[in-house]
């Protein structure tokens, strides 16, 4: 599985972005997509995550209420909405496949696969 991030950019707070993440290979064997972020000298949190086949969504705390995960199964590509920006928000953004079906997948080692990131920066 191959993960191909983007839409990351220089937005102001309150602004809107919106991150794709393409994934080719073999997605059959993917179960769920997450999305997770890491600033500068911080570990990787966990964001977001969506199952494919359900759709079911999972949010950090964070993230309820102004991000919003969806995903296109015909295009095997996951999206992640996000509004209201902050400062704080200002992280790489990655994406990530995973096959198992733990649930929420909220811990990094769940996921076998990682796209490359993507750099969100929220300017004040």
């Amino acid at each position: 599985v191959q993960l191909q991030a983007s839409g990351g950019g220089l937005v102001q707070a309150g602004g809107s972005l919106r991150l794709s993440c393409a994934a080719s290979g073999r997605t059959f064997s993917a179960n769920a997509m997450g999305w997770f972020r890491q600033a500068p000298g911080k570990e990787r949190e966990f964001v977001a995550a969506i199952e494919w086949s359900s759709g079911r969504e999972y949010y950090a705390d964070f993230a309820i209420g102004r991000f919003t995960s969806s995903r296109d199964n015909a295009k095997n590509t996951v999206y992640l909405q996000m509004d209201s920006l902050k400062p704080e928000d200002t992280a790489v953004y990655f994406c990530a496949a995973k096959r198992g079906s733990s649930w929420p997948p909220i811990r990094t080692y769940e996921y076998e696969y990682w796209g490359q990131g993507t750099l969100v920066t929220v300017s004040s």
